[in-house]
């Protein structure tokens, strides 16, 4: 009977504790101050937001979608950034062509082929470590290397811009964001289940037929996640642009054709950004700068968006 209602007076004390009846000061405290940092946090992303979109909308309510579509000038009242958002688009899906399929490519390996060893985990090291390094050192080594490769294999364009152009800018950003891929990918295959292997195994398919069939399609949602999240962060980086030769000041590309405008000279919509906002004319540091910034941001959020909706759609078929 003693232990029959020593069982129940321990049940009800892990209930009440679960229900939350016992105060504990220390961590609703601790609780307050998380809350106390996250309101912080928002508040701040709401005053910048709110801040950018005020000096944008004069942009867009004087001339709309003309802002978009114009291309750069010296007259604030034409001054479009269709130039730079065509120059970031050709750079995000060169970083897309070239760093999508080598680092999936090199996660698949380094977790489903590779085998558990010494080198095998120095080389995941050294990737993480490169995951931090600064970006504006691979804007040193876009100058140094991508940016001679260009020129020397026959797409430098002009002699005064060599090599300076679009097709560098996109290596040298997809080598910036490789690891961050790299990483992504490994963590989406590690989650799979080794089950989902060992099911593909047992009715005698190969590796590769499990991993293309089934590691891989499981692990789509977080390996799409990560990889949007590296080309946002290519499309907004400015200091390796900056590095390697990307036109700050304004040019016209007028008519020029494809493969022109693919080994010319080229510019950003964060380099375009940078230039507005050290401009002498007001309106060009008070006004066009904000509403380039919102182009850029509305371009991230259709990405993640619709990085969103692939995640969602391949979740639900797992």
């Amino acid at each position: 009977m003693t232990g029959r209602t020593e069982t129940l007076d321990t049940a009800a004390v892990v209930r009440a504790s679960l229900r939350g009846r016992r105060f504990n000061p220390a961590g609703v405290a601790f609780e307050a101050t998380l809350l106390l940092m996250l309101l912080v946090s928002l508040l701040i992303l709401v005053t910048l937001l709110a801040d950018i979109v005020i000096g944008a909308l004069p942009v867009f309510r004087d001339r709309g979608v003309d802002f978009v579509t114009s291309g750069i000038s010296l007259d604030s009242s034409t001054a479009g950034v269709w130039t730079a958002l065509l120059g970031s688009i050709g750079i995000t899906l060169i970083v897309a062509v070239v760093a999508f399929p080598l680092g999936i490519g090199a996660a698949v390996y380094l977790e489903e082929y590779a085998p558990d060893n010494a080198l095998t985990r120095f080389l995941q090291t050294n990737i993480r470590n490169l995951a931090g390094v600064p970006s504006i050192v691979y804007g040193l080594l876009g100058l140094a290397v991508f940016v001679r490769l260009v020129d020397l294999i026959g797409l430098g364009g002009p002699d005064t811009t060599a090599g300076r152009n679009v097709i560098a800018a996109g290596i040298t950003l997809a080598v910036l964001v490789l690891p961050i891929i790299i990483i992504t990918a490994s963590e989406a295959l590690r989650a799979v289940p080794d089950t989902i292997r060992e099911a593909g195994f047992g009715v005698g398919a190969t590796q590769w037929e499990v991993i293309r069939h089934h590691t891989l399609p499981a692990a789509a949602p977080g390996i799409l996640t990560g990889t949007v999240l590296a080309l946002a962060r290519a499309f907004g980086e400015t200091a390796p642009l900056l590095v390697i030769g990307v036109a700050t000041g304004f040019f016209s590309a007028g008519s020029a054709g494809l493969f022109d405008r693919l080994t010319g000279t080229y510019t950003a919509l964060p380099a375009v950004v940078l230039s507005w906002s050290r401009q002498a004319d007001p309106v060009f540091k008070e006004n066009l700068a904000p509403a380039a910034i919102v182009v850029l941001l509305v371009v991230l959020f259709v990405a993640n968006g619709s990085a969103v909706i692939l995640r969602n759609r391949y979740e639900r078929r797992w």
